[in-house]
This record gives C-alpha cells, sequence and structure tokens, in this order.
C-alpha cells in the first residue's frame, strides 16, 4: 500500500500526463494505492471483488475532503472498523470506491490533477445529472459513475453540458 504523499504525488503527476501510467487500469490501481507490478483489468477487479484495504478512500479524501468523503461515500462506522480489525473492505464499499475512483481519473485528466477543479466539478448540482451533484449520482453505483462519466466525455469532446 503506497503511503499518502505517494498518492497525492499520483494525483498531481496528471499535471505532467508522460509520468502516468498508460492504461486506466494502472492509473486507477496507483490511486487506489495498489503497488507492484501492473495489474491487468481482470487482476483489478479480483483485487475490489476481494476487498480493498480502507486506505483506498485516503485519495478521496485528498480531492474531496473528508467531509464529502466519510458518510455521503463509505460511512465513518465501516471505515473505522475495517481500520480497526486491520481487514479489507467490503465487496460493495470496495466497488463504490473504484467507480468513484475511475471518475476521478478521467477529471483528473482532463483538469491535469487540480484539485479545485475536480472538487468543483464533483460537488456542484447539474441539470443533465437532474440537479443531483456528480459525487451524489457516481455513488449511487456502477450507473450512476457510467452517466457522470458520460457527462465528462461530452464535454472533452465538445458538445455542450
Amino acid at each position: 500500500m503506497t503511503s499518502q504523499a505517494e498518492k497525492a504525488a499520483v494525483l498531481e503527476s496528471y499535471a505532467a500526463p508522460a509520468d502516468l501510467p498508460l492504461t486506466e487500469t494502472g492509473r486507477v490501481a496507483a490511486l487506489l494505492g495498489i503497488e507492484g507490478e501492473a495489474l491487468s483489468d481482470v487482476q483489478l477487479a479480483d483485487r475490489v471483488g476481494r476487498g480493498l484495504p480502507p486506505e483506498a478512500a485516503s485519495v478521496l479524501v485528498d480531492v474531496l475532503g473528508r467531509k464529502n468523503v466519510v458518510g455521503p461515500v463509505i460511512p465513518e462506522a465501516t471505515l473505522r472498523r475495517a481500520r480497526n480489525a486491520g481487514k479489507p473492505l467490503s465487496r460493495e464499499m470496495s466497488e463504490r470506491l473504484y467507480e468513484l475512483v475511475r471518475v476521478i481519473d478521467v477529471l483528473s485528466r482532463a483538469y491535469h490533477g487540480e484539485r479545485e477543479g475536480i472538487e468543483a466539478f464533483l460537488t456542484n448540482r447539474h441539470p443533465l445529472l437532474e440537479n443531483r451533484t456528480p459525487l451524489e449520482v457516481a455513488c449511487s453505483g456502477a450507473a450512476g459513475a457510467r452517466a457522470v462519466l458520460k457527462l465528462i466525455r461530452r464535454a472533452q469532446a465538445g458538445i455542450p453540458v
């Protein structure tokens, strides 16, 4: 597991895309603090399915602040129990973190790792998301994360959003 400083450095590396892992899987694994050899999509899926360590939530706290993560994304009691027991998060919580980190990866590329822009996008209501925040929609499940990713990709393609 990577340290908090290393996770912050991973996010900052989006300002210099040449330093980023080439694949989405590599970038997402780095943001989740999964170290080691390059993972395939299936290996990352297995890791998420077995449960991510509670520290995987720290990049979200770093980007969005504790108040936007602990509670809205992952219940404080769940996080505390997993940390105290030294056990991984549940599959459900791990998948929620994974989906949200995928969104953060795409936003980090769009905003070149600039935290303020990423946080502003995720925490402001959007009319194409039925006036919900992208964070709220992305946390609702895989379909919600896909809806947010679709919105981001539309904006990147120059389609008015």
